[in-house]
């Protein structure tokens, strides 16, 4: 399994339509592109961190393809709403004890 970390530093009063951009593309990617699905968490004020699971590095390289034309609209909502998106982490698992 293929894992990516994201960190978001969201503009403030935008954190409804950054949650809602953010579940939107999480959706699609999961319902189009073969992504296992994301959880979201709150770090601290303005600062959001991401955990998206792919099942192999490949998969998640050709996955921005394969969305439907109204990811474009989500992105761009995501996009406005963050001040910095960072990716922190690209890795591959190799032990997983989660329920």
């Amino acid at each position: 399994m293929h894992c990516i970390i994201y960190q978001f530093e969201v503009e403030p009063q935008q954190e409804s339509e950054f949650i809602a951009a953010w579940e939107a593309l999480t959706k699609m990617y999961r319902n189009h592109a073969g992504g296992l699905g994301s959880r979201l968490h709150q770090a601290k004020a303005k600062v959001f961190i991401a955990y998206a699971q792919w099942p192999d590095a490949e998969t998640r390289s050709k996955a921005a393809a394969l969305l439907p034309a109204g990811a474009e609209h989500w992105r761009k909502q995501m996009t406005a709403a963050c001040s910095k998106m960072e990716t922190l982490f690209e890795m591959d698992m190799r032990s997983d004890l989660l329920l």
